[in-house]
């Protein structure tokens, strides 16, 4: 921060406000495009577990009930309204961001080059050419087309076969494109074939590079810290979000302010002005409940999310079982403004059921009638995303906030 005296103070209640707002989880979102939704967010991340939905799909469907998975194949796949890079991790964007990422493709290039080399078998570098031309000549392919003889291993993360780890490096470093999904396999195609020329012939330069994703990380959070503002689309160090927000500041673009936390307590950060004009004009999100995918943006950043609405949320999935707290995939459950419980529930299709083993309310939340009602209607909503017909319920499933995993 510049100065050690924020201007303006932005009490908890306005600030959990205007970030649910930024995030698509206040006003109605319902029948609202998938680019649409995704140029809201920013992003939203892909992941392959499919407890009750993936990642992706659930973000959506948190923000528009009327959301379907197969909404989503026309604008990544046909219309290219969006595209799938790297953000923290792999994630659908907005095409219109992908001119930014060229900067990234060669900061991947140079940085990844070093720790690939330690934690992949070796060869694949010399896999670059072939596959480059087995795509030109036959189009596009997954993992397996590239697969010659290769020796194969476990097939986990860091066992990937030759062809497989160049595959990803030239995604990686934008030579290869997605192009579409197979089940949740990738399918890479020349990148000149599913980026739009416009945007493929687009230059950015470093510095319209850093202000851009600044200024948008700001705009999507509603106020943040230089680490927040630099962690938002992971694409620029710490530094170069320091050096804009100190330029920014000086223009009057932005200014400091202190945020208040869930337990009171107050932060720095810096926003937009009219911060608290903007933050009262958001409006109150519903209160129904809505079960949010654990790689939900408005909780990708544990911390920010536990300073502003006093949630301590870690997932499971590679936490050994007898050392999780609540289980494999807990889904956080918002009412509100307030984050007031964890599900643990999983759709098991091939019987119509979406099976909940365990809800357990936040400390000091109360499972009342009215709000009992409010989570059946959520669960009811949930197991038709999930194509399930009915909701069944193990014996004690209604937790309570101390009391140990099922």
């Amino acid at each position: 921060m510049v100065t050690s005296l924020p201007l303006v103070r932005l009490p908890n209640k306005l600030a959990r406000r205007l970030f649910l707002q930024r995030h698509g989880l206040s006003d109605s979102a319902r029948g609202t495009a998938p680019a649409d939704l995704v140029r809201r967010i920013g992003f939203v991340q892909v992941d392959s577990i499919t407890t009750v939905e993936r990642a992706h799909h659930m973000i959506l469907w948190s923000r528009d009930q009327s959301y379907r998975p197969e909404a989503l194949k026309a604008p990544l796949e046909q219309d290219r309204h969006l595209w799938e890079h790297w953000t923290h991790d792999a994630a659908i964007l907005p095409m219109e961001t992908y001119p930014y990422w060229k900067h990234r493709f060669e900061r991947d290039a140079a940085r990844l080059h070093g720790s690939w080399q330690r934690w992949f078998r070796d060869g694949y570098e010399a896999q670059f050419d072939r596959i480059l031309n087995h795509i030109a000549a036959h189009g596009p392919v997954t993992s397996a087309d590239v697969s010659t003889d290769e020796p194969r291993g476990s097939g986990g993360w860091w066992d990937w076969h030759p062809s497989k780890t160049a595959l990803e490096w030239l995604w990686r470093t934008g030579q290869l494109a997605i192009t579409r999904r197979e089940g949740f396999q990738k399918v890479y195609d020349l990148t000149e074939r599913v980026i739009p020329a416009p945007l493929l012939q687009a230059e950015v330069s470093a510095d319209a590079k850093a202000n851009w994703a600044c200024t948008s990380a700001l705009d999507h959070l509603g106020f943040g810290s230089v680490a927040e503002i630099a962690a938002f689309w992971d694409a620029l160090p710490r530094e170069a979000a320091r050096a804009w927000a100190q330029a920014a500041l000086a223009r009057g673009e932005i200014v400091e302010i202190a945020v208040e936390g869930a337990d009171g307590a107050q932060r720095p950060a810096f926003a937009r002005p009219d911060i608290l004009a903007r933050a009262e004009e958001a409006p109150p999100p519903p209160t129904r409940l809505r079960v949010l995918s654990p790689f939900d943006p408005a909780l990708r950043d544990r911390a920010r999310a536990e300073f502003l609405f006093g949630f301590h949320y870690r997932i499971e999935v590679f936490v050994p079982e007898p050392k999780r707290r609540w289980g494999y995939y807990v889904f956080p459950v918002l009412e509100g403004d307030r984050l007031v419980g964890r599900l643990d529930a999983k759709a098991h299709r091939n019987e119509g059921t979406l099976r909940v083993r365990a809800f357990w309310p936040e400390a000091g939340v109360q499972l009342t009638k009215a709000r009992t009602a409010k989570l059946m209607a959520e669960l009811d909503r949930l197991a038709r995303f999930s194509s399930c017909n009915r909701v069944e319920f193990l014996p004690d499933w209604q937790r309570d906030f101390l009391t140990p995993k099922p």
